[in-house]
């Protein structure tokens, strides 16, 4: 019987369309396969491909995340042939050597590993993403700590070399800690003393998660490499630090911010990974609905007044500025931010640090920014009064600011802004918007199912004026670690400041008066815009509710 082709079964079970597989066949080019062009297009997940794959070629597919790989085994394999080929020795039965492949149709990959294990070769096929993630964790980084165990005893001192030397397996082991967090898509890496070790967590989508406990002798050595890397000052742990490391992984430039707080046990090190590659540079990208989108950008496209983004620390507000700043950046105007840090590096624009050191606060340097004949203004975060009556100054004289504020809503910035000390009727007049931002994990693509909404669930979408059948849950894959979500997206509520809104600010209303204003014109508030998403079967109910109230 002859074997179906690849693009054929892919139409049959529905997951990509004849004419999305003709274009793809006419765009790929001559020495890739079809499944990395589908891929690249975004048409199918791995996971989807994979699935295909076994069927097709008959060759089992293995979950690497949930297997418990034997260091014995992994040993059977030369780090250098695993990197190589991308595969992850599993499990020995007899003279056989079973292994997960990226490509089990490698006959090249699979020969090569016979004559250098001995074993006959039984392939399995897994997603690259996990294998990446697999073999970067039990070559680099178990071989780096087996490294500093074999080199360090507990009574031993180590020297600077021990830390400087790039070939040293102190130094390794730090950048192999960072490597692996960047292969798990995680936001920051968490250095926690213990009692008797020193835990090292992940962020990844918002969560934190262990990754591993280390010796509690290999504490010192690591912080003290990390502020080296960072430019701190490795005597001095008696004050928090904050320090900067701009380092390159698999060719793409990640910048690291670190940050040290001296502990009962020890300097905590906490290292927040900004991946300049992959930052959001398209309003259309953030996950707005079309009639958010076309509120925000009419806001940002106003020729003055001030537009706050408003949310908690991690709420992905500096996303959303930067890529409000990317749609507004042309050769016309000129651009100034002043940022504490500066996280991203924008072109075209000319972006400030904050150094209270030397005198250059937010408030100094908005003051000079004035002088500098801009149009657009960026302000990091408006935290102050003098801050904030600069900011409503430079809008009231033509510039537009955009700025962030912590303030649990969009409405709560209006009070926010009195509470600061700022006349109502400056506020009014200033003011062109406020939007109130979360993120919340997105529901895996590989294993989300359709499942029936609960009875509390169906009350929440009735009270939001919502239809839905049927919403997405994961139940938990390779590709997503387990979790059920892969990734993050944001929910908004926002708030146009119209004739009506100016009168409750003039008149000090409270903020339950503005709300049920607000209710009445049909604005959306943050769980309406998360339901909508959940209906969408991006996210799930749980998520929504873990980052919003319900009224």
């Amino acid at each position: 019987m002859a074997r179906k082709r690849l693009g054929d079964l892919l139409v049959e079970s529905g997951l990509i369309t004849g004419e999305q597989l003709a274009e793809t066949l006419a765009d790929k080019s001559a020495d890739e396969k079809l499944g990395d062009t589908l891929l690249r297009e975004g048409y199918i997940t791995e996971q989807q491909l994979i699935e295909v794959l076994e069927f097709q070629l008959g060759i089992p597919h293995i979950n690497v995340a949930q297997y418990p790989v034997e260091q014995e085994t992994i040993q059977l394999v030369p780090k250098e042939l695993a990197k190589r080929h991308l595969l992850l020795p599993i499990r020995v039965d007899g003279n056989k050597l079973f292994v997960a492949m990226a490509d089990p149709m490698d006959y090249f990959a699979m020969e090569e590993l016979r004559m250098a294990t001995g074993y006959q070769i039984m392939p399995g096929i897994a997603t690259k993403d996990a294998l990446y993630r697999m073999v970067t964790k039990y070559y680099d980084l178990q071989e780096s700590i087996d490294e500093v165990m074999d080199d360090y005893s507990p009574e031993e001192s180590i020297d600077e070399t021990g830390i400087t030397d790039e070939d040293s397996p102190i130094v390794k082991l730090v950048n192999q800690i960072i490597t692996n967090a960047v292969a798990q898509r995680a936001s920051d890496i968490h250095l926690d003393p213990q009692e008797v070790e020193l835990t090292v967590r992940y962020r990844v989508d918002g969560v934190l998660k262990t990754e591993r406990a280390l010796p509690k002798y290999m504490q010192n050595v690591l912080i003290a490499r990390i502020k080296i890397m960072g430019n701190l000052n490795i005597t001095e742990n008696r004050i928090p630090q904050d320090g900067r490391i701009k380092i390159d992984i698999n060719n793409r430039p990640i910048d690291i911010r670190i940050s040290s707080l001296p502990s009962v046990y020890g300097e905590k090190i906490v290292m927040r990974i900004l991946d300049l590659g992959s930052s959001l540079d398209q309003l259309d990208k953030l996950g707005l609905t079309p009639d958010n989108l076309a509120k925000f950008t009419k806001m940002i496209e106003k020729p003055n007044g001030i537009v706050l983004i408003t949310g908690p620390t991690g709420s992905g507000k500096s996303s959303t500025l930067y890529a409000a700043l990317n749609r507004l950046n042309s050769e016309e105007v000129n651009i100034i931010t002043i940022e504490d840090p500066v996280e991203y590096r924008l072109r075209g624009i000319n972006q400030v640090q904050v150094k209270e050191e030397v005198g250059m606060t937010f408030a100094s340097g908005l003051r000079s920014i004035l002088r500098q004949d801009p149009d657009i203004i960026m302000i990091g975060e408006i935290r102050d009064f003098e801050t904030a009556q600069i900011a409503i100054r430079a809008s009231l004289t033509g510039h537009l600011v955009l700025s962030t504020l912590h303030t649990n809503s969009a409405i709560a910035a209006l009070t926010r802004l009195i509470d600061m000390g700022i006349e109502p009727f400056l506020i009014s007049s200033s003011l062109a918007g406020v939007i109130g931002q979360r993120l919340v994990r997105r529901v895996c693509r590989d294993c989300g199912e359709d499942v029936l909404p609960t009875e509390r669930e169906r009350q929440l979408f009735q009270q939001a004026g919502i239809e839905v059948g049927t919403i997405k849950r994961g139940s938990g894959c390779p590709s997503c670690n387990g979790t059920g979500y892969l990734g993050r997206l944001a929910i908004h509520e926002i708030l146009p400041i119209d004739d009506e809104i100016n009168r409750f600010v003039m008149n000090a209303a409270s903020m339950a008066d503005i709300r049920d204003h607000v209710k009445q014109t049909g604005m959306p508030f943050l769980i309406d815009d998360g339901l909508w998403k959940v209906a969408q079967g991006l996210t799930t109910t749980e998520e929504v509710l873990r980052v919003t109230q319900v009224e």
